[in-house]
């Protein structure tokens, strides 16, 4: 069973009990973050949770800077594509108590992007385990019912990308460092010029446009990929943790200057990608695919 297919039958039971919406969530599992909106309030508040493991996401010899930066990027990236700005985080960390050093390290490069992007720590919980696990819960805001969706792409949309691609999956495969920054500003900047549906890079570009795809029930046909220095086409098809935005312009809206315009949403079975005319297999990052 595959992510998506375990995300679909757990969002199919939660339909079936009522579960699904309610209590001020107007937008729950199947987008980057949940959508709570109170009666009366003129901003929507957005809560996304990501988690990281040991020997999964990353390796004990790793910088604990980074591996702290990397944690936090990953629900900032969240909100990015939402078109929303954080609040404040809640993280939860796990670890054995002989990794005290490597925790402090931890929190060096945790606190250092939240302070750049004035995220609040507001709160978590720690846990005494055999391997290194965190889990980072970020809050933010977007202006009322102007949040980013992935299904709001529509034929006839341009697809664009906010950078070239594959770098990180080319610093996985060389053991380099890279260190990806959450793309925040950029995310309020297209909300503001009218763009409507977004979604972060973070299991690679083939797999998150077929989402986005799926979710706006429609097909996408790429022309061309911009492919970061030194990787290869399928780094930057495939790769995963570029944390770049992939959104979707509508006719009429000028691209922002740092966006690279790929291709185009088009009518067609939902989340069928053709590349240069060919069907592109959906083959980036999947925790449940063999």
């Amino acid at each position: 069973m595959t992510e998506a297919q375990f995300i679909d039958r757990v969002h199919t039971r939660l339909q079936r009990l009522g579960l699904a919406r309610g209590n001020g969530i107007v937008t729950g599992i199947g987008d980057d973050c949940a959508i709570f909106r109170q009666r009366g309030a003129a901003a929507d508040l957005i809560f996304t949770a990501d988690m990281m493991h040991e020997a999964v996401h990353f390796t004990w010899d790793e910088d604990p800077r980074i591996v702290g930066h990397k944690a936090l990027t990953r629900s900032l990236s969240d909100c990015a594509a939402m078109g929303a700005r954080p609040l404040f985080c809640l993280l939860s960390l796990a670890f054995p108590a002989e990794a005290s050093q490597w925790v402090d390290g931890f929190y060096q490069g945790f606190l250092k992007l939240a302070k750049k992007h004035h995220v609040v720590l507001a709160g978590g919980d720690l846990s005494n385990t055999a391997k290194i696990s965190c889990d980072v819960t970020v809050c933010g805001q977007v202006p009322r019912g102007r949040a980013l969706l992935r299904s709001n792409a529509r034929p006839g949309d341009r697809v664009c990308v906010s950078g070239p691609l594959g770098a990180a999956a080319l610093a996985l495969d060389t053991r380099r460092r890279f260190i990806p920054q959450p793309q925040l500003a950029l995310g309020e900047t297209l909300r503001e010029r009218g763009v409507k549906c977004a979604i972060d890079l973070s299991d690679g570009l083939s797999l998150d446009l077929a989402r986005l795809c799926l979710a706006s029930g429609c097909a996408a046909h790429l022309n061309s990929v911009p492919v970061a220095k030194g990787a290869s086409l399928q780094h930057a098809l495939h790769g995963g943790e570029d944390y770049q935005l992939l959104f979707t312009l509508p006719k009429g809206l000028q691209p922002p200057p740092i966006a690279h315009i790929i291709g185009q949403i088009a009518k067609g079975p939902a989340g069928q990608i053709l590349y240069q005319g060919q069907p592109l297999p959906v083959q980036g990052w999947d925790h449940f695919r063999p």
